[in-house]
């Protein structure tokens, strides 16, 4: 028996026919919405980040950026951008430095990062966005790399714009979190979102270096593990090199 014909011989009349549309068209509209969202969209299929497919977009580490910065103390955000950039060094990635409004608001990227990167040039520049700066999209373009690695403060801005910008683009684009900032829970919380949902792959600063080394008897392996500076990776090497002796 159909089920028009089930209500109305049950003595439900047209108003329960009426009332029980809605709920299938409302059922198939939901089963769309679930095919439809990025959360059950298939990822692309895995491909390692090397030496040779990477490349490192440090944008507005700068002195009056960080002074807001709430999700990580000072001490803490600095070593981790450091120590990313010493490891994208070692490993030979292509490294593009840039800030924004740096002699009019935001200040000088921070000196212990400077340091890091001798003979890397800042590339400043007005726009919001990175990439839509002619300088800054010309020196991503120009090292070759199809995968970019992204870290900038603030995380939901100038980490975050560059790095949809790249997924729009064609290229895969990472973000490393915790070499990022941002000025409030909410904030970090929807930076996180709208990333996820562009394509962009989330992770910390070791994670991706440590992606990019790949075999632990490459001979710069120990220079990696010193930049990345991880306190119980250093006692875990003296417990190595005492029973080594």
């Amino acid at each position: 028996m159909e089920r028009r014909q089930f209500l109305q011989q049950s003595g439900l009349g047209p108003a329960a026919v009426i009332a029980a549309a809605p709920v299938i068209g409302t059922a198939a509209a939901q089963s769309q919405t679930d095919k439809e969202s990025p959360v059950n969209t298939p990822a692309k299929p895995y491909t390692a980040l090397t030496s040779d497919n990477a490349a490192l977009v440090l944008v507005d580490h700068q002195i009056g950026l960080m002074t807001g910065v709430r999700d990580y103390s000072t001490g803490e955000l600095k070593h981790n951008v450091v120590a990313l950039a010493k490891a994208a060094k070692v490993l030979k990635l292509p490294i593009v430095l840039t800030t924004t409004a740096r002699d009019s608001m935001w200040g000088p990227t921070f000196p212990e990062l400077v340091e890091a990167l001798p003979g890397v040039t800042i590339l400043d520049r007005a726009s919001v966005n990175a990439w839509d700066d002619q300088k800054v999209a010309a020196a991503i373009e120009a090292t070759g790399r199809r995968k970019l690695i992204f870290a900038g403060i603030s995380l939901e801005v100038c980490a975050a714009f560059p790095a949809m910008t790249a997924i729009a683009k064609g290229y895969d684009a990472y973000v490393a979190v915790d070499a990022s900032g941002t000025f409030s829970e909410t904030k970090r919380q929807a930076g996180l979102l709208r990333m996820q949902q562009a394509g962009v792959v989330l992770s910390d600063y070791a994670t991706l270096m440590v992606e990019i080394l790949k075999d632990n008897s490459r001979p710069e392996a120990g220079a990696v593990y010193g930049a990345l500076d991880m306190p119980w990776a250093t006692l875990v090497g003296q417990i190595a090199k005492a029973h080594g002796k």
